[in-house]
């Protein structure tokens, strides 16, 4: 049967522009020879809707464009991911559904089963479990349907005890299908790719003994970003199709309902399909900034370029995502930066092309310490004098921003963001937090990947010693230990929930450890006040990692 991919980036709550997409990637399909159409779980709204659904006009909103596009849907019949309002009187408002439309009808429902209600998702907030997954019949082909979560059943998943009972697969096995579909709306984050195509598609496909045709999202809502990725496995779970990464894509594919181990074809894959770590975590973050500020409504972007190596690569970014053209860098000097940084940022600004102002902040950062000069009296200086001069930053950056109507980009990232290396008011300023999940080796690792072919980032900004430039001489080692280090006791405490014994069983010094953990846990309130940051690991901060801030637990 020949299968028409449609790999779409919907936008949450725009149920007119989805609507556009399906239907116009609909008949792109069937020009092309699609036999059905697959689209992403929840395409006519958006994933995830999250509390719109408890909007009192919202499901019905939903229905009724389902109803239109199903009008739209011919001879060639369709399957796509909407809500649907529960009619037994029992249980959660809604169902997370798979409507499939035929001959200008729904001719049938497919619900979700397994509602993942970890990390980033709360799918048991708003919807009803399904009791089993539905099988169509259709042109004389048994169609399995399952969506996203449903097959997220691999006994090595640790997600995987979650879910009691026979799941889907275990159901679908008896039933004998031709070809299994998922309606998918799976985050990227960091190594999920092959994961994905191996222990999770490709072992439905070997359980079931028939394909499976996985069809994701793609595209940036909040702070989620999805890949795409599309791909389709024969009966034994190897991948005869991809489709492109973190781009919308389309195709028609012919999966053939058999389970014999017939000669095996090179698969056709998008080029972009398999790609390194460095390469996808860039892509990754490009098309999570440029699709947060478009769906948002900005087309400019600020950035406070420093000189430093953090600034430099949310530059980079910027430049990608909204074109050189629409991005502001900003030189904020004070009394404290030191000429290198000054230039550096200069020629990264030239390299990218992008508009080039300075604004010193000297006399503004005197005008304020000589204010507080009375109520300062007779105490040494510390950080609240450092502050300073990263609060007035943000002032000024922030009146540029609403100026402009320019969406401000903070540069701190998750080194920092976890031990609190940063400024509230200050360097915390703006609008999306770019790198917020992407460790400082990483940022450095990022720096050398975007200097690949030519130098974009100033060699002398990727070397130096890292610093904040506010006070003389100053190097972030002064207050942290090396990155690399840092780097890996974060990961085990925050991501992988390592106590303060387990890392120091692991050969890190106790000092360190300890203060390091308490920097984290002192820090919260500061995150908890952050610009919404670009999740790219399977714990970011944020919506995921729900740490109270008020809290005496000592680990």
């Amino acid at each position: 049967m020949r299968l028409g991919l449609a790999q779409l980036n919907p936008t949450v709550g725009d149920l007119a522009g989805n609507r556009a997409k399906i239907v116009a990637a609909y008949q792109v399909l069937v020009a092309q020879g699609a036999e059905l159409v697959v689209f992403p779980e929840l395409a006519v709204c958006g994933y995830p809707p999250r509390d719109l659904l408890f909007k009192r006009r919202f499901a019905a909103d939903v229905a009724e464009s389902l109803q239109e596009i199903a009008a739209a849907v011919g001879a060639v019949p369709a399957l796509i991911g909407t809500v649907e309002a529960n009619p037994t009187g029992r249980g959660r408002p809604f169902f997370n559904s798979a409507a499939f439309c035929y001959r200008g009808k729904i001719g049938a429902m497919a619900r979700k089963c397994l509602l993942p209600t970890y990390d980033v998702f709360d799918e048991d907030r708003y919807f009803e479990a399904g009791t089993a997954p539905t099988v169509i019949d259709h042109a004389g082909h048994r169609i399995g349907v399952t969506i996203c979560e449903d097959i997220w059943t691999h006994p090595m998943l640790s997600t995987r005890r979650l879910y009691t009972g026979r799941v889907p697969l275990e159901h679908l096995a008896d039933q004998k299908c031709d070809f299994m579909v998922n309606l998918s709306a799976s985050p990227w984050h960091s190594a999920k790719e092959q994961l994905r195509q191996t222990l999770v598609v490709g072992d439905a496909a070997r359980s079931l003994g028939c394909p499976v045709v996985y069809v994701n999202c793609v595209g940036g809502n909040d702070e989620l970003i999805f890949d795409g990725r599309s791909l389709v496995c024969d009966a034994q779970g190897r991948i005869t199709a991809g489709l492109a990464a973190f781009a919308e894509d389309s195709r028609v594919v012919d999966v053939r309902a058999t389970a014999t181990a017939a000669p095996f074809d090179a698969p056709a894959l998008h080029p972009s399909f398999a790609a390194d770590e460095l390469a996808d975590m860039y892509h990754a973050l490009v098309l999570g900034l440029r699709d947060y500020a478009h769906k948002s409504g900005f087309k400019r972007a600020l950035v406070a370029l420093s000189g430093g190596i953090d600034s430099a690569v949310v530059g980079v970014i910027a430049a990608e995502a909204f074109g050189a053209e629409n991005v502001i860098g900003v030189s904020l000097p004070s009394a404290i930066s030191s000429q290198h940084s000054r230039d550096d940022a200069r020629i990264l600004a030239a390299n990218l092309g992008v508009r080039f102002e300075t604004i010193a902040i000297a006399d503004a950062v005197a005008a304020c310490e000589t204010l507080l000069g009375p109520l300062f009296a007779g105490r040494p200086r510390d950080v609240a004098e450092e502050n300073i001069q990263a609060r007035i930053r943000g002032v000024l950056m922030m009146a540029l921003s609403n100026k402009f109507g320019a969406l401000l980009l903070t540069t701190g990232n998750k080194s920092e963001m976890a031990v609190g290396y940063c400024t509230l008011y200050g360097d915390m300023c703006g609008g999306l937090a770019v790198i917020s999940d992407v460790f400082k080796m990483q940022v450095y690792a990022l720096a050398r990947w975007v200097n690949r072919e030519r130098e974009i980032i100033p060699a002398s900004t990727i070397e130096k010693p890292p610093s904040a430039e506010l006070r003389p001489n100053q190097t972030d080692q002064d207050s942290l230990p090396p990155y690399e280090m840092l780097d890996a006791i974060l990961k085990g405490y925050v991501e992988e929930g390592l106590s303060r014994r387990d890392l120091v069983a692991l050969g890190f010094a106790e000092n360190v450890v300890n203060d390091i953990v308490r920097k984290v846990d002192l820090n919260e309130y500061k995150r908890k006040q952050a610009a919404p940051g670009l999740k790219i690991t399977p714990l970011a901060f944020g919506v995921g990692r729900r740490i109270p801030i008020v809290q005496k637990y000592v680990s």
